[in-house]
This record gives C-alpha cells, structure tokens and sequence, in this order.
C-alpha cells in the first residue's frame, strides 16, 4: 500500500450531487458498545478511553467502563433511533460484530428502521495489530455472518478503529465489500486502484466533525461547541460547493458519547439545521452516496 499525497491534486474532479447539492453529508452513528476491551470478555485490560481516564489496575475488571459503555445500548440507541425518525434521516451504523452478537435485537431494529449496517470489525479494535492476512479475513468472515444472521442484510462498507492493515483492502475486494472508509486523507470519494482484482472505492471519514473530542482533551466540552463545529464546517463546504467544487462532509457520533442527554442537545440541533438547509444539502447512508458515486463516476484506468 503506497502512500498518496497529492491525490486528485489542482485537478479536482466536478462532482454534481443529486438535485444538485453542494454538500453530500454522512452521518455515521457507532454502535460498538459490547465490543470494547474488558476483562468481562477475556482481554488482560479494559478500555481505558471513557467519560473519565480509567483508574483500575490493569488485569482487574473494570465494572464502571462497562456500565459507561452499556449506557449506549440501554439508553442512548432509542434516543437516536426516535431523533433519527422525528427528523425522516436514513443514516449508517458502524456495527462491531460482537456488538452485533450481544443484542441482535438491537441490531435487528436500527435495520427495521431503515438504517444502513456497516462493519466496523468484529471488536472495538484496529485492523492494524492482525498478524496474517488469514486471521484478518476470518474476522471480516464472521462480521458478515453475524450481520446477515441479526439483520437480514451484509454489511458492504466497512472501518475499523485506528487503522487499516496493509491486507485489508484486498480483503475488502475480495469479500464483495463496495467501499471502504479507513482513509482520512480527502473529501471526495476516490479509487484505490491497487486494492484488489477490481479498483475500491474509499469513502473518506474523519475524526475532526467527531463526537469523540468529548472524550479527548482540549476537545470538546460543551454541546454546542460540536453544533458550532459542524455548522463552520458546512458553511465552508456549501461556499465550495456553489464555487462549483461540491465535497463530502461527515458527522460521527456514538450512542454512550452524544447518547447521553447533555450532549443529544447537539445532535438535535445538528439535525434542526440540516432540515433548514433543504436541497443545498444530499444526506444519505453512506452505501447510497458510493452507489451513486461509482454509477456516475466510476473508475478511470489507472494511469
């Protein structure tokens, strides 16, 4: 995997969203809750990024992560999936498998509501640490598997925490996955031509337009510092995008960071100002905007 840094370079491609749109957004809400390190499933440590900087000794259970994380499921999920109804937004879930495997339920309903399942690996964890490409692919195996089995549908996108390895995007090929979103380097769809047999589409994400600067130092404290974010953010796309250079802009969120009700303040008001923004604006899951992106610009041969 050979590093890009220049890209599409001064050449940028015109991209035309549908009806028009100056900004195609993406909103990704995480349901990972459940999948994260604890010695409740066997792993030496627990999770160490929470509300607070935990403090138990390494090798003991730490009770207290686990409940921060299952207030996500128990609590938050219904806040987002009824917010994402009053609003009529389609959006993605990023799904761990094992997730995924805890509460199918769950699963099951974000799916019924006519949300998007993607795989965000089988453990809250990077794809970077796996030792063989067999191992990695048994993962993403079982990821689809578990999906299918909750949901009724297989999840064709996929990002993992961290990082990509460097098997992973053959992988993706190989396994029927349509794009792939561990790339923080544009905000355009791109091909990786060198990813397998046939050209990957990358949906670019990003970690700035991100609820977990919660969790962060020197990030986010307030509600409205994500609402003030996210709205500088589009205004500065939808300038670009009347100029003739339309983008993609992504939101992520998680069920136990903006789930909680002092911060859900800013997904409500986030989802107020993309309903004023009407058709300036395309927000779909993010399978329907790579659809669309590789129906009306699909790959040039490789130069």
């Amino acid at each position: 995997m050979t590093r890009d840094l220049i890209g599409y370079g001064r050449d940028r491609p015109t991209i035309e969203w549908p009806n028009g749109a100056a900004v195609a957004v993406s909103i990704v809400v995480n349901f990972e809750e459940g999948a994260e390190f604890s010695i409740e499933q066997g792993d030496p440590t627990a999770e160490r990024v929470g509300e607070v900087m935990s403090v138990v000794p390494a090798g003991v259970r730490d009770i207290g992560m686990e409940q921060i994380f299952s207030y996500g499921m128990r609590a938050g999920l219904w806040r987002f999936l009824d917010a994402l109804d009053r609003h009529n937004r389609k959006v993605t879930f990023f799904m761990c498998g094992r997730a995924i495997e805890r509460v199918p339920s769950l699963a099951a309903e974000v799916v019924t509501r006519g949300h998007e399942p993607a795989c965000h690996s089988w453990r809250w964890t990077t794809h970077a640490e796996f030792g063989s490409e067999a191992e990695e692919r048994a993962v993403l195996e079982r990821c689809i598997a578990v999906t299918e089995a909750a949901t009724g549908e297989r999840p064709y996108g996929f990002f993992c925490r961290g990082s990509e390895s460097i098997h992973t995007r053959k992988l993706l090929c190989d396994l029927g996955f349509e794009y792939n979103s561990n790339a923080f380097d544009d905000d355009l769809p791109y091909y990786d031509h060198d990813a397998g047999a046939q050209p990957l589409l990358i949906l670019p994400y990003s970690l700035d337009s991100n609820d977990m600067k919660f969790f962060h130092p020197n990030g986010f404290a307030r509600s409205a510092e994500l609402v003030d974010y996210v709205i500088d953010a589009l205004d500065v796309l939808i300038e670009e995008g009347r100029r003739g250079a339309p983008k993609l802009l992504n939101i992520g969120l998680h069920l136990r960071i903006t789930g909680r009700p002092g911060r859900f303040a800013a997904v409500e008001a986030i989802l107020n100002h993309l309903d004023g923004l009407g058709e300036q604006i395309w927000v779909a899951p993010r399978l329907e905007i790579a659809r669309y992106f590789k129906a009306h610009y699909p790959p040039l041969p490789k130069v």
